[in-house]
């Protein structure tokens, strides 16, 4: 197993930035996308990699596929599914988002280390920011999009995870 150096955590870390300052310059959609659902540019299969940061240990490299699914009878709500794969292990989060007037509100849960809560959040002009608490985790994740590309990145607070950074194609 290699191991990952600071440094390329922190590079990770500032791609992410980048991505996020060039989705600012971008708007995420035209007009007639965020009308119908702000959920439209993510529902699909994307996959990418990126790193997963552990307390007890080095941050590791990811693979990561996500699934995005409108629900059948509203485009205002969103399920999530994120699958990442370690050399060492797994993290795999489900969540279920429901969007009103702009604020996300709904339910997310990391299956593997068993860390759940409720989300609030904003959709933003480059794509989401939610803020996840519960008894086990407190949570902060960015999502950008742009075009096929999106930027996920997780910050946990008071759990054995530290973040979770992933870049993502669609496709």
């Amino acid at each position: 197993m290699t191991s990952i150096k600071f440094g390329s955590w922190i590079a990770t870390r500032l791609s992410f930035a980048a991505l996020c300052m060039c989705a600012a310059v971008v708007p995420l959609q035209g007009a007639d996308a965020l009308t119908t659902s702000p959920f439209a540019a993510l529902v699909g299969r994307w996959t990418g990699d990126g790193m997963l940061g552990f307390k007890a240990s080095k941050p590791e490299r990811i693979k990561c596929r996500a699934t995005y699914l409108l629900a059948p009878e509203a485009t205002d709500a969103l399920k999530q599914t994120i699958r990442c794969a370690t050399s060492a292990g797994a993290i795999e989060i489900i969540s279920n988002v429901k969007e009103a007037s702009g604020k996300l509100t709904g339910h997310w849960k990391e299956t593997i280390h068993n860390f759940e809560g409720d989300l609030t959040g904003d959709v933003t002009p480059n794509g989401f920011r939610i803020v996840v608490k519960g008894a086990d985790v407190t949570a902060n994740m960015d999502i950008v999009v742009r075009g096929t590309r999106q930027a996920v990145e997780i910050q946990f607070m008071n759990s054995s995870l530290i973040g979770l950074s992933m870049a993502m194609t669609k496709g």
